[in-house]
């Protein structure tokens, strides 16, 4: 965890005209550390003295102010992870058996070339696109 993130955050929540709360940072924190993208209940269970209700409000200021992320599937939960650009530019392989989010990344030649295509669609649209996400959608492992 840096310093920076945290500044990063204070900063983007200022613009919402929220305040960086202890509880807040602490969600930020659990997100920081984790793997991939975690539902409530897996955040709960790393930090127990996060409450539930205030983890639901809280998250949804992190999303308003574009600290976090949040990925909704198909199953009970959503997943939260840090806002892309606070941390590296990944996808995410989803599971519509069971809802679990793994993230992976792209060789950058590959990342090159579909940046390249998928600028040629927006064009060709006149869209103007600020960023990608790609979630491949199917089933995990642990579901076949």
């Amino acid at each position: 965890m840096t310093a920076e993130l945290h500044d990063i955050a204070n900063a983007r929540l200022r613009t919402t005209g929220q305040r960086y709360t202890t509880r807040r940072r602490a969600l930020v924190e659990v997100l920081d550390q984790a793997d991939g993208p975690l539902t409530i209940p897996q955040i709960l269970e790393l930090d127990r003295s996060l409450a539930q209700s205030s983890a639901y409000r809280n998250l949804a200021v992190l999303e308003q102010a574009d600290v976090v992320h949040r990925i909704v599937t198909n199953d009970d939960f959503a997943r939260y992870e840090l806002a892309e650009d606070l941390t590296e530019h990944h996808h995410h392989l989803i599971c519509r058996t069971c809802g679990s989010v793994a993230d992976f990344t792209l060789d950058p030649s590959v990342e090159g070339d579909l940046d390249r295509v998928l600028a040629d669609v927006a064009d060709a649209q006149s869209f103007r696109a600020d960023h990608h996400r790609l979630d491949l959608v199917g089933t995990c492992a642990d579901c076949r």
